[in-house]
C-alpha cells in the first residue's frame, strides 16, 4: 500500500530511534523526506538509506531550537520538492534528577528543544502548508507518556511532554476554527527501546537489569519498539485520519492504563 503517495513530510529527529523508524516508513508508504537532526552526518545516512530502497529524500543538519534553522529546513523543503504536507515533531531530549537539584540551564536547555522547537516547527509548516494550492496537512508532535503522568525524577521532562500535549490541542483547535484544512496531534509513546532509553538507564545502573524494569512496568510484558510508533505517526499522517485532530494517540502497551 501506498498509504501518504504524493506526499512531502518532515521529519526532525530523523537521524536515530522513533525518527529513524517513522522516516524509513512514511517513505515505504510513499512519502518524500526531509530527514533533519542535529548531527547531520547521521541524517545523510538515513537520507541515503531511504534512497538506496527507492525512495526520495534530503537530509538537513538542524538544531530545532533554532528559528532561522527553522526558516532554512522550510525554504529547502518547498525548493526541493514545492510544498510540504507532512511534519513530525519528534527531536526531543530526556534526562532527570531531583527537583532541588536541577539547574536553571539544564531546565531551559531541555525546554528550547523539547518544547521550543515544538513550537517553532508547528508555526513554520502551518506557514508553509497554508502556501499550498489546496492548504491543509497534517502535523505531529511527539510527547510521551510522561506528558499525561507524572515521574518523581522527571520532572522538566514532564513539563515539557505536556505543554507539548496541550499546545498540540490548541493549534488544532486553531488551524480548525481557521479552516486551514491542517491536522494537529500528538503521540505519546509508552518506553521504546532507543538509544536514548539504552543511554538513559545506562547512565541509571545496570543496563540489562534496567530493560527487564522496564519490561515489568508495561502490562503487555515488555517495552515497544520504534516501529510501533512509526505505524501510529503513519496512520496521523495519511488520509486515513483525516477526522483526528486534538487527539493523543497513546501507545505505550497498557502504561498508563494502570
Amino acid at each position: 500500500m501506498k498509504r501518504v503517495e504524493g506526499k512531502v513530510a518532515v521529519v526532525t529527529g530523523g537521524a536515530m530511534g522513533l525518527g529513524e523508524a517513522a522516516a524509513h516508513m512514511l517513505a515505504r508508504e510513499g512519502a518524500k523526506l526531509v530527514v533533519t537532526d542535529v548531527k547531520g552526518e547521521t541524517a545523510e545516512r538515513v537520507a541515503e538509506s531511504i534512497c538506496a530502497a527507492g525512495g526520495e529524500a534530503i537530509h538537513l543538519e538542524h538544531d530545532v531550537s533554532d528559528e532561522a534553522a527553522w526558516e532554512r529546513v522550510m525554504a529547502a523543503t518547498l525548493d526541493r520538492f514545492g510544498k510540504l504536507d507532512v511534519l513530525v515533531n519528534n527531536a526531543g531530549v530526556g534526562w532527570g534528577g531531583a527537583p532541588e537539584e536541577e539547574t536553571l540551564e539544564r531546565w531551559r536547555r531541555l525546554m528550547s528543544i523539547n518544547l521550543d522547537g515544538v513550537f517553532l516547527g508547528t508555526k513554520h509548516a502551518i506557514l508553509a502548508m497554508k502556501r499550498k494550492a489546496e492548504p491543509g496537512g497534517s502535523i505531529i508532535n511527539l510527547s510521551s507518556i510522561e506528558g499525561l503522568v507524572g515521574d518523581p525524577n522527571l520532572g522538566a521532562y514532564n513539563a515539557s511532554k505536556g505543554g507539548v500535549r496541550l499546545y498540540t490541542k490548541s493549534v488544532a483547535l486553531y488551524c480548525a476554527k481557521a479552516g486551514l484544512g491542517i491536522r494537529v496531534n500528538s503521540v505519546h509513546p509508552g518506553y521504546i527501546w532507543t538509544p536514548m532509553v539504552e543511554h538513559y538507564l545506562s547512565e541509571a545502573g545496570d543496563l540489562e537489569e534496567g530493560r527487564k524494569a522496564l519490561d515489568a512496568m508495561h502490562p503487555i510484558g515488555h517495552v515497544g519498539e520504534p516501529d510501533d510508533i512509526a505505524y501510529g505517526i503513519l496512520y496521523l499522517a495519511s488520509d486515513e485520519a483525516k477526522f483526528v485532530t486534538g487527539a493523543e494517540l497513546v501507545i505505550d502497551g497498557g502504561y498508563t492504563a494502570q
